[in-house]
């Protein structure tokens, strides 16, 4: 089923990656141009968007960049901007975004509480305002909201935070799903579990400081009922799914992609 998303155009934030290898939203981009997407890549590291679209280039994709703060309401008004201005049309929005800081309530500050809020949260409350409205006029699209099984039950590790602001996300989208169900506006969420990407290898050497990475990893693979993370070509398909034509009578659902994580209790 080649080129699912043929004449679609789709904005995806945190489109870069923070390190060498696959983020999800960096997956998410390429495999949306693979599949006729013309793609628009924000994120707050120019270079990392610049990655992203250099692949998307070389593969005879088309994707423009945006460097932009997803918290910033101006510049993801923007960023929404230069989508219609360059395509015309905005047809998936992909709000890929989020930060993890370590830590229950006492040990979490509000500077790193509020941080978490308005960029696990507020970023897609923004790029929804703006792009709702365009979906509105041209008669539909598809929002793909990015949670974690961290909103849904505890997961071994005290980041209160990261927790409730992905929790909260589920609330934002199913809102948006029920008052835009009658304009042809799909909105679903993702709700990744534990996936090896570049963040969670940052994440891990910096929680596990001196300790060898290869057991930690070996570690979080034995935590999963899968036995095994995912990576964020699992996430990217689940997207992919979402944002084609074979998912448009779905809306308001929360697809877990997880290897059995949220229905089974953590090993170790």
């Amino acid at each position: 089923m080649a080129k699912r998303l043929e004449g679609k155009v789709a904005l995806v934030t945190g489109a870069g990656s923070i390190g060498p290898g696959w983020g999800n939203g960096k997956a998410v981009a390429v495999l949306f141009a693979r599949e006729g997407a013309k793609v628009v890549a924000l994120d707050i590291n120019a270079d990392a968007a610049t990655e992203t679209a250099a692949i998307i280039a070389s593969e005879g994709g088309d994707c423009t960049t945006v460097t932009g703060d997803v918290s910033n309401s101006a510049q993801v008004a923007a960023a929404v901007q230069t989508c219609i201005d360059t395509y015309g049309r905005i047809d998936l929005l992909h709000n890929n975004v989020g930060i993890v800081v370590n830590g229950g309530p006492v040990e979490t500050s509000e500077q790193d509480w509020e941080k978490g809020e308005v960029v696990n949260l507020k970023s897609a409350f923004l790029t929804s305002k703006y792009t709702l409205p365009h979906m509105q006029a041209q008669g539909g699209g598809s929002i793909i909201n990015v949670s974690s099984t961290a909103g849904i039950r505890w997961m071994g590790v005290p980041y209160v935070s990261y927790a409730a602001t992905k929790a909260a996300l589920l609330g934002l989208s199913r809102n948006i799903a029920a008052q835009y169900a009658p304009d042809n506006i799909r909105c679903n969420v993702i709700l990744p579990g534990i996936i090896d990407t570049p963040l969670l290898r940052n994440l891990l050497a910096e929680v596990y400081e001196g300790e060898d990475m290869e057991a930690r990893i070996a570690y979080r693979n034995k935590q999963i009922p899968m036995q095994r993370m995912g990576d964020a070509w699992d996430v990217a398909h689940a997207a992919l799914y979402l944002a084609s034509d074979e998912a448009k009578y779905i809306t308001g659902a929360e697809i877990p992609v997880d290897g059995g994580v949220s229905i089974a209790a953590l090993a170790g």
